[in-house]
């Protein structure tokens, strides 16, 4: 595999803006529309591309998370393909043996967060643009729009290297919660959505039990950023320390936590790993249980209490 020019998990606008040329690079929009839901049990979702011609990055093109870039036997949404799967949709966007990836969204950094982490997990090289398209937009660079779209090269599509421990499913996550298995489970939600307090997507609301929670829109700054490094230590230290690990993240249905998954590796933590299913795949079960209301808040000397 060639070398990344890459700095790390995270780029900003002048840095993509200065290698657009890079033959190299692949910039992808892999943005979702997800609609708040309405009731308990409202799941509505549409892949991006209709936006996405509308306006997008110069010379982007777009991957479907809802599509080729999920695993459509699976029973849940947005359920990460097979490697080899994974591979050929990436093949299909121009993205193959020596290309480095740069993901964006319209949508708060999650969507590009969820590709990104899928990446990372066959081991090819990728970054997320911090800010997404408002970012890019905000700086006064150029917006593409119509129809006109670049032909997608031929490519020899990638050999996938799966990395072990990124992904952890609802069997080891159960032995988490149940404390059989060590491990700190992170609830990515927003917190109405940890405590159950507004309706879910999915068919219970709460959260898995023995969850801190770290909402992932709370790592961002106003503008969609991530938050700049001593902040986001901040606070990530708020809720967890260097002895809550391994870190296994979820949240209602595996993005949001990438989210987090990204400011974590940013800070430099390698023991993470993302539950795939979440809360929709945990809630189908009755027998799993769910709990309501917030977060354990420390006690001195360090127990909590409800």
């Amino acid at each position: 595999m060639t070398t990344s020019p890459l700095p790390g998990p995270l780029v900003d606008d002048t840095w993509l803006a200065a290698r657009l040329d890079d033959p190299r690079l692949v910039v992808l929009d892999a943005t979702v529309l997800l609609p708040s839901p309405r009731h308990d049990g409202d799941h509505r979702c549409a892949g991006g591309r209709e936006g996405w011609l509308e306006r997008r990055l110069p010379g982007s093109r777009h991957a479907d998370l809802t599509g080729d870039f999920s695993d459509q036997e699976a029973p849940y949404h947005f359920a990460v393909p097979s490697p080899r799967a994974l591979a050929d949709a990436l093949a299909r966007v121009g993205v193959g043996e020596g290309s480095t990836v740069v993901a964006y969204d319209t949508g708060g950094g999650i969507w590009a967060a969820r590709l990104w982490w899928m990446l990372r997990a066959i081991s090819v090289p990728a970054a997320v643009l911090d800010g997404g398209l408002t970012a890019w937009e905000s700086a006064g660079r150029p917006i593409a729009s119509g129809d006109d779209e670049v032909p997608v090269p031929e490519v020899t599509p990638v050999t996938p290297v799966p990395r072990p421990g990124l992904w952890t499913d609802v069997h080891q996550v159960g032995a988490i919660s149940r404390g059989e298995q060590p491990g700190t489970l992170v609830c990515a939600l927003p917190a109405d959505g940890f405590d159950g307090s507004v309706p879910t997507r999915y068919s219970r609301r709460g959260h898995i039990p023995g969850s801190r929670s770290l909402p992932g829109r709370e790592l961002l700054d106003a503008e969609g950023r991530v938050l700049p490094p001593a902040d986001l230590a901040a606070r990530v230290g708020a809720g967890l320390d260097a002895a809550d690990t391994p870190l296994v993240l979820y949240c209602g249905g595996g993005v949001s936590a990438a989210g987090v998954a990204l400011a974590l590796t940013l800070l430099g933590r390698e023991d993470v790993s993302l539950y795939d299913g979440s809360l929709e795949e945990w809630s189908k079960d009755p027998a799993r249980p769910l709990e309501l209301g917030g977060p354990a808040r420390p006690r001195p000397g360090g127990a909590t209490g409800p």
